[in-house]
């Protein structure tokens, strides 16, 4: 069996910045994502436990490497300043490289 390198985006943030990551990887022509309501603590906190919109989300990306940085450097210089993001980069390797 033959693994394809890809990369994952994986952005964890409050939930209000949501829609508007979701609206960038649309804008890009991504349109596969995984989203799930999440919760932890981190620098603003124990996240997750109350009201709706205080709660975290992770939106995992699977894509080529070519509209990684695009992707990137949209979400860090439209969001970073007014939501709780933590976004990180993974390598994995995949089976179907057509589906990304």
């Amino acid at each position: 069996m033959k693994l394809y390198n890809v990369k994952l985006l994986t952005i964890v943030c409050e939930i209000l910045a949501q829609k508007n990551i979701l609206e960038i990887l649309k804008n890009h022509e991504i349109t596969g994502y995984t989203t799930y309501e999440v919760d932890g603590n981190g620098a603003r906190g124990l996240r997750g436990q109350g009201f709706k919109n205080e709660k975290n989300v992770k939106v995992e990306v699977i894509m080529h490497e070519e509209k990684l940085s695009d992707v990137v450097e949209e979400i860090s210089r439209t969001l970073f300043a007014n939501f709780a993001i933590v976004l990180y980069v993974s390598d994995v390797g995949v089976v179907r490289t057509e589906k990304f």
